[in-house]
Parts: C-alpha cells; sequence; structure tokens
C-alpha cells in the first residue's frame, strides 16, 4: 500500500459507449464475479476478482487491483449517461514506482477486453 507523502500516476484513462443504461452497467460493476447468463468477469490465472473499495450508486465503482503482484492499483469506473446507453471512463491509478512498459500495456489490454469486450457482449453487442 502506498505511504503517506507517495504519489500515484494515472496509467490509463480511457471513455467508451456501452449500450445498457447506467443502473444496469453500475449493478454489473458492482457484482463482477456473480455467476448467471450474462456472467461477464472472465479473469486470467495471475488475475483475482476486485473488492469493491468505494461506490456511489448509480455512478461510480472503485475496484482494488485484479494483480495480486501490484496490489497498489485502484481502478476508478464511472457510468456517465450517454443517451439510451452509459460512457464508462475508467481511470487506472499506480504508484510512482510501479512497473513500466509492457506490464502497463498488459493491465490497459486486460481492462479493454473485460469491459468493452466482454461485459459489452453480456448486453448482446
Amino acid at each position: 500500500m502506498a505511504g503517506l507523502g507517495s504519489h500515484v500516476r494515472i496509467i490509463a484513462d480511457r471513455k467508451r459507449p456501452l449500450p445498457a443504461p447506467p443502473p444496469i452497467v453500475w449493478a454489473d460493476l458492482t457484482t463482477p464475479d456473480s455467476d448467471g447468463p450474462r456472467a461477464w468477469l472472465r479473469l486470467l490465472p495471475d488475475e483475482v476478482a476486485p473488492e469493491i473499495t468505494a461506490w456511489l450508486e448509480p455512478r461510480l465503482v472503485t475496484w482494488s487491483s485484479l494483480w495480486t503482484r501490484h496490489p497498489d492499483l485502484v481502478i476508478r469506473l464511472d457510468c456517465q449517461p450517454d443517451g439510451a446507453g452509459t460512457r464508462l471512463h475508467v481511470v487506472i491509478e499506480a504508484p510512482d514506482d510501479a512497473p513500466d512498459g509492457a506490464w502497463i500495456g498488459h493491465v490497459r489490454h486486460r481492462i479493454n477486453k473485460l469491459l468493452f469486450r466482454d461485459l459489452r457482449y453480456s448486453y448482446g453487442q
């Protein structure tokens, strides 16, 4: 965990549309590891289901890290209305001393797949 005086940096900041309205997306983000016909969170062996560390219904959800090797990541998910759907704003913060390069690319790639492919497909699109 980052100590006092530590700084964080944003390693990902992305906004993309999802077809479901914000209350539906928010509910799915607050129960990401649920089973059922629309289960969407499929983790890799080096990943764990996130813990919900903060929320503001029906807009904001903050997740703990999905990666046990890098537990200090914070994933903020903001569900903004966008017509009949949602514009999901994802910000991932890491401590200043977090690894660079390929690891950050991996984190961005996984978040894109999980949220903007798998979650989107769970809505039928």
